[in-house]
């Protein structure tokens, strides 16, 4: 079973066993990973699943599409470069091990 690193702005890191062809929020939902909201629910229009991919997992994350490069102009974290929502990085595994950062601005 993959796992997904979610490291909060003060560099805790926590480690979710996620299962292949789940998404990397829907993990972090599962797990309480907090702030991963995705109020959504994954359908592509809220934002609040906002990520940061690390450099080394960003080509195998896949491209970013039109609709979440909409949607990424308008979270609540900086768009930086690795900005993904993670309801659309579908976990394979390759990901396994697969570091993303979550806004602290998203974390209640």
């Amino acid at each position: 079973m993959p796992k997904v690193v979610y490291v909060d702005d003060a560099g805790e890191e926590r480690a979710v066993d996620a299962s292949v062809g789940e998404s990397v929020m829907s993990a972090a939902v599962r797990a309480g990973v907090p702030g991963i909201i995705g109020e959504c629910g994954g359908c592509l229009s809220c934002g609040t699943c906002h990520v940061w991919v690390r450099e080394e997992y960003r080509d195998q994350v896949g491209e970013v599409g039109d609709m979440e490069d909409d949607l990424l102009d308008l979270a609540v974290g900086d768009r930086r470069a690795g900005s993904r929502l993670s309801c659309q990085i579908e976990v394979t595994p390759q990901l396994d091990g697969l570091t993303v950062d979550v806004p602290g601005e998203q974390v209640v």
